[in-house]
């Protein structure tokens, strides 16, 4: 399984990333071994998630969502 996510940085920014834990990822990212982007802006929150079947379909997806506005990613999160 491979899972597309969206987390919520302390400073109110949202990271888009892909891998194959999910939780094993966020526990990285909060312990500032994650992303470059997310090390200074500890901790960070899931806030949505998709589960793809193959890294191809999550790679794609993962594109697709961060090219959205900040509008849109948060429509996203919440559902709409």
């Amino acid at each position: 399984m491979y899972y597309v996510y969206i987390i919520e940085c302390n400073d109110g920014t949202l990271y888009t990333g892909y891998t194959t834990s999910l939780e094993e990822r966020i526990k990285a990212h909060n312990k500032g071994i994650g992303a470059k982007y997310t090390r200074g802006r500890l901790p960070v929150k899931l806030c949505y998630y998709e589960v793809h079947s193959n890294k191809s379909d999550a790679l794609k997806r993962e594109i697709n969502i961060k090219r959205l506005t900040r509008k849109k990613k948060l429509k996203l999160i919440k559902g709409d």
